[in-house]
């Protein structure tokens, strides 16, 4: 071969390198462009109003959303790297910093959210009644998961005497509707649009089960902390103001949602105006989060307790 031509090849193979370099220790895919993992979720709501009022723009930020099934998911994302910053549940979270993972939790998005609900014809009426019964979770690693498992430790239900299935979040209400489930915990807006629909009816809220629990955060790798700081402040204060407008104005913010998520707007306003999202790390949160943590030791769902170290970014 031509040596100006390995000459060239080599000069190539010598520029990938170096780009590929940057960003395995930039901690973010460069540009101020930021990569952040959600759910089909409504506890995402800030994310999504974020998006569509351009308040990532007016911070001088690009941001690339990407959907996953489940918080488990989106954390395997974070993992590999794929991921810069996630919105996701607190338990999945807490799983993974317990395994090692790199992350931090950098705010808070919303608290409860979440609802159990049987199959209208299933003659299920409280949580006591799913013993011998299947019902739907969106996986192992996910909140919901948690907080079901709480709810049948409350009631005196064994969870070997319940038949777990995990399905992805639109898929459940049609489960439930056919009756492939007798029941499924999920987050909103699926248990609404399931009881509106006459498909299902509500056996308890997730603030029934752990009144006032935390449940999704903004979660950051610790890489990104470190090397892009301006850029985690940037995407907090868009953060922070698309919360205090979801919160001031719930029909709106619904309007911001992706059809997708919310098939019904009206609903899903009324839905909003009963959620709190909230942002920020204050101490009132931190200590919700520890108790939380505590109560999934306790139930075997998390091997050992974590500090506030672990699990919260020095901000």
């Amino acid at each position: 071969m031509d040596k100006k031509i390995l000459a060239i090849i080599a000069v190539v193979i010598i520029a990938l390198v170096a780009v590929g370099a940057y960003f395995a220790t930039s901690g973010g895919s460069g540009d101020n462009v930021v990569r952040i993992g959600h759910l089909p979720s409504d506890h995402d709501t800030a994310l999504f109003v974020a998006q569509e009022k351009k308040m990532f723009e007016d911070q001088g930020l690009t941001v690339e959303l990407t959907q996953f099934n489940n918080g488990g998911d989106l954390m395997t994302a974070m993992t590999s790297g794929d991921i810069d910053i996630g919105y996701a549940g607190i338990t999945p979270v807490m799983s993974s910093i317990s395994q090692g993972v790199p992350v931090k939790v950098v705010s808070g998005a919303q608290i409860e959210g979440s609802s159990i609900v049987a199959n209208k014809n299933s003659g299920i009426n409280t949580v006591a009644d799913l013993k011998g019964k299947t019902v739907a979770t969106p996986g192992e690693a996910t909140i919901q998961n948690m907080l079901l498992i709480s709810a049948l430790t409350q009631a005196g239900v064994k969870t070997s005497d319940v038949e777990f299935t995990t399905m992805k979040a639109a898929q459940m209400t049609d489960a439930l509707k056919a009756g492939q489930v007798d029941a499924m915990i999920i987050w909103e807006p699926y248990a609404s649009i399931a009881v509106k629909n006459g498909d299902g009816k509500l056996v308890e809220t997730s603030g029934e089960i752990i009144p006032g629990h935390p449940c999704c955060c903004v979660v950051a790798r610790e890489d990104f902390i470190k090397n892009h700081p301006e850029e985690l402040k940037k995407v907090l204060a868009a953060h922070e103001n698309a919360t205090a407008f979801t919160n001031e104005n719930p029909a709106e913010a619904a309007a911001c949602l992706p059809e997708d998520i919310v098939p019904d707007k009206d609903l899903q306003a009324s839905v909003i105006k009963d959620t709190t999202f909230i942002s920020g790390l204050d101490s009132t949160y931190k200590q919700n989060v520890m108790a939380f943590m505590n109560l999934e030791v306790k139930l075997g769902l998390l091997q050992k307790p974590l500090t506030q170290d672990q699990i919260f970014a020095d901000l």
